[in-house]
């Protein structure tokens, strides 16, 4: 990009779609809908029947498109953290509800932001974890909201609460889905199990919640830049006139599309065919 009197210019767009945020991105959004489609589309395999050859033969390949995604999910979202720390460390001190800079930074699960105090109330806190995870050096210093401007702290307490939410459950799909996998390598019957089938039912939304969350993590952690240290959000808002209609027009879009998305689930899950194993056979 080359600047000059205010004015921001795209000198190469090689430069932009290879750079290197866009790229993690890119990794996360690709990987989320297999994720979320293949969970979703266990709760109709596994609620009717899992003796039924339908069922187990759908079982077998929404988990092998979905759990290899589940199990990316956070090896794509630690890249991420790494970029987001070096680049925009006031974004993960949000994220990790981080106030103070210090070395040796502790790795806080769950918890809520106390912007007033300063601190983050009630959470486990595992020594160092921050600063590993982060910088992969256990003693490495990790900067806290205390040392920006106020003015330039994104929304605390919704960006650590979507980031709890995104790698809780984030975390708990990737365990299933890698416990499904081992049963299949090691060619167990997965409708025998019981507790199998009743976690994938449970994870059946997580994927969706994931995905949320996580643009809630991406978009209001930037707060309140529209472009990183440049441009404020403020500073951006169009002055274009009924914008409300092609919203409305897009709602209306997709809320149709979900629609036919579950009519069709109906018709090929629900109403799948009766045959047995040894019927297919």
């Amino acid at each position: 990009m080359a600047e000059g009197l205010g004015v921001s210019e795209l000198a190469a767009v090689h430069h932009n779609v290879l750079d290197t945020a866009i790229r993690l991105g890119a990794v996360k959004t690709l990987a989320k809908p297999f994720e979320a489609g293949e969970l979703l589309e266990l709760v109709g395999s596994v609620l009717r029947q899992p003796r039924n050859a339908f069922h187990r033969r759908a079982l077998a390949v929404a988990l092998l498109i979905g759990a290899p995604a589940a199990v990316l999910q956070p090896i794509s979202g630690d890249l991420s953290a790494r970029f987001v720390a070096h680049w925009q460390p006031v974004k993960l001190a949000a994220m990790e509800g981080h106030f103070k800079t210090e070395r040796g930074a502790p790795l806080r699960i769950g918890g809520w932001p106390d912007e007033a105090a300063g601190e983050t109330r009630y959470a486990i806190e595992i020594p160092y974890g921050l600063s590993l995870l982060a910088f992969k050096d256990p003693t490495a210093e990790v900067k806290g909201l205390l040392d920006f401007p106020r003015q330039d702290w994104p929304p605390v307490a919704i960006v650590h609460v979507a980031f709890q939410v995104m790698v809780g459950l984030g975390s708990y799909m990737a365990l299933v889905s890698a416990a499904a996998l081992w049963l299949m390598w090691r060619r167990r019957e997965l409708t025998r199990h019981r507790w199998l089938l009743r976690a994938l039912v449970l994870a059946a939304p997580m994927g969706f919640i994931c995905a949320e969350a996580g643009w809630i993590v991406t978009e209001v952690g930037r707060q309140p830049w529209i472009i990183h240290g440049i441009m404020r959000t403020a500073e951006a808002v169009t002055p274009m006139p009924g914008l409300v209609v092609p919203f409305l027009v897009f709602t209306g879009l997709y809320a149709g599309l979900g629609v036919v998305v579950a009519w069709l689930l109906h018709q090929q899950v629900l109403r799948s065919p009766e045959a047995t194993e040894e019927d297919a056979a």
